[in-house]
């Protein structure tokens, strides 16, 4: 599947987000597609001799299995969509014997999700879904380079004498997702009905989440609320960068935040996302001048606050060894089960890595 833009929609994109809703796909991608100079063919259509006029958007939607109308108007806007070669908008009419395709600015990538034998931390596991705890490192889903030894792999080998659960059908399987070097609970659905409400539950904002993180810096008060649109850093596309709230760039993204344990130099809190963006608490963090500890891509991994001694060096040199990753852990995870609907709670103890990390900064305060 394309990284960037996925036209067999129920795919998953390429890992990266602090919580992620298949229900919301398009959050997921980012904001926009972008054009280059060389484009590569991704999927043609040719038209019948007796086609009638037709939307382009429309006539994609009938021709292309398991996307949306939304996901192909997008396209069409970042100059994606392409008749006879010239680029066109949603509103052109298909006419008999128009060749119509798609073009991005990367290679097609094809692949089938082949089950691996990667241990599973299982939390809880019936008929219908599967909660697991996913330790930091583990890519969730293949992509972006990333085409064997992940989560998707890892449960089809553990659903792979399930024969109703086929890991290449996107009916199936992931509900939400987590960063590569984020640890903590994610939540598989077995069956097509069995995603369809989990799906539904993220959608409305019915889920219960929690994360955990280590921040740079001291805060003054004990809780708050961050609000700014995210979307990619124009600067680096790897990165997502805060917008503001009227802004038409990124999408809408809400996180609360709660001081759990002061530790002088960097602070031990809860976050609570009321919208699920990509990179969504990375970002918000760093936007208000508190970037997750150890988090290299937004900063984190810097002496930020504290006095620059030899010995305060070596130690936070040493607090990166404990933890070489961003300091974040999706702690709890809450839903109502699709079948039976009992509200069920899930709680995750923390990993060693942060731990020792949190211990170690205890011993110092």
């Amino acid at each position: 599947m394309d990284e960037r833009f996925d036209i067999k929609l129920g795919a998953a994109p390429a890992d990266g987000a602090d919580t992620e809703l298949y229900a919301d796909l398009d959050d997921d991608l980012g904001d926009e597609l972008e054009p280059s100079s060389a484009l590569y063919e991704h999927r043609r259509v040719v038209a019948d001799k007796g086609q009638e006029p037709l939307r382009v958007d429309k006539f994609l939607l009938d021709h292309l299995r398991d996307t949306s109308r939304n996901r192909i108007q997008r396209a069409a806007e970042a100059g994606c969509i392409f008749v006879n070669d010239r680029p066109v908008k949603s509103n052109y009419k298909v006419k008999p014997l128009d060749v119509v395709t798609l073009k991005l600015d990367h290679p097609r990538i094809e692949f089938e999700v082949e089950p691996e034998d990667i241990p599973l931390d299982v939390v809880y596991e019936d008929n219908d879904l599967m909660v697991i705890n996913k330790p930091a490192g583990l890519v969730v889903h293949p992509g972006c380079g990333n085409y064997h030894g992940t989560l998707v792999n890892a449960i089809a080998w553990h659903l792979r004498d399930m024969p109703s659960y086929d890991p290449n059908d996107p009916s199936v399987g992931l509900v939400h997702r987590i960063d590569k070097d984020t640890s903590g609970l994610l939540l598989i659905a077995k069956t097509p009905e069995a995603k369809t409400d989990l799906c539904h539950q993220f959608f409305v904002k019915s889920t219960r989440r929690r994360y955990n993180a280590l921040v740079w810096g001291h805060f003054e008060q004990d809780e708050g609320r961050i609000e700014g649109n995210i979307g990619r850093d124009p600067r680096d596309r790897q990165r997502m960068a805060v917008f503001p709230p009227d802004s038409e760039v990124g999408k809408h993204a809400v996180t609360h935040w709660r001081v759990l344990e002061r530790f002088g130099y960097v602070t031990w809190v809860e976050c609570v996302l009321e919208t699920g963006r990509t990179h969504q608490i990375r970002a918000h963090m760093k936007h208000i001048g508190h970037p997750l500890f150890a988090d290299e891509r937004y900063g984190g991994m810097e002496i930020l606050r504290g006095q620059p001694t030899g010995t305060y060096r070596q130690f936070i040199h040493n607090c990166f060894e404990i933890c070489p990753r961003q300091a974040l852990h999706a702690r709890t995870l809450g839903f109502r089960h699709p079948r039976t609907g009992e509200e069920m709670d899930f709680t995750s103890e923390l990993p060693a890595d942060l731990t020792q990390l949190i211990e170690k900064w205890k011993n110092r305060s």
